[in-house]
């Protein structure tokens, strides 16, 4: 599976973010590089890199490896196996099983998240321009919550977050 996301702030098109998925029976790789760039006028008032290259084995996180440059402040995060506790997972937006767990390891900060989801029913979202009946989900306790839009065959199709001053960050699909 590979997936790329072009990023808005309110509705200004800011950058993308690509998910590559590799599966070989049990074991998964997945590799995601997010690339964000807020302007206003001439100037940059936000830059945003992160790539991360996870490790999976079914629903279950056994490695990551990140690093991320929030606009002049940088995190690396690498995390094997015996020193994740338990069979514990990421945002892994792409694996609706995320939805079920109560903390989720942020591939930023490498910190645990406690988390609580939120079944806000079913309404259509339009994807790549076409009507699409979709599932939303809201997750708390993070930061700024976080909505998601998942297809009736569990597909992730979008992410909405309402961030500080009320600026809303969405992904859109490609």
């Amino acid at each position: 599976m590979c997936s790329s996301d072009l990023v808005y702030l309110d509705n200004a098109a800011i950058g993308t973010h690509r998910f590559t998925l590799r599966q070989q029976g049990e074991e998964r790789e997945l590799a995601s590089e997010a690339r964000f760039e807020v302007k206003l006028m001439f100037f940059t008032a936000y830059r945003y890199a992160h790539r991360a290259n996870e490790r999976w084995r079914g629903d279950c996180l056994t490695a990551l490896n990140s690093r991320t440059d929030d606009n002049g402040t940088p995190f690396a995060v690498a995390k094997e196996r015996e020193a994740l506790p338990g069979c514990i997972m990421s945002f892994a937006y792409w694996n609706p099983q995320m939805l079920r767990q109560t903390q989720l390891l942020n591939a930023q900060t490498g910190a645990l998240e406690q988390t609580r989801v939120v079944d806000l029913g079913s309404e259509t979202i339009t994807v790549r321009g076409a009507p699409v009946p979709a599932k939303r989900y809201r997750i708390t306790g993070t930061k700024n919550p976080i909505d998601l839009w998942y297809s009736p065959a569990d597909e992730w199709l979008a992410l909405e977050s309402t961030l500080a001053g009320g600026r809303r960050l969405r992904y859109a699909l490609k």
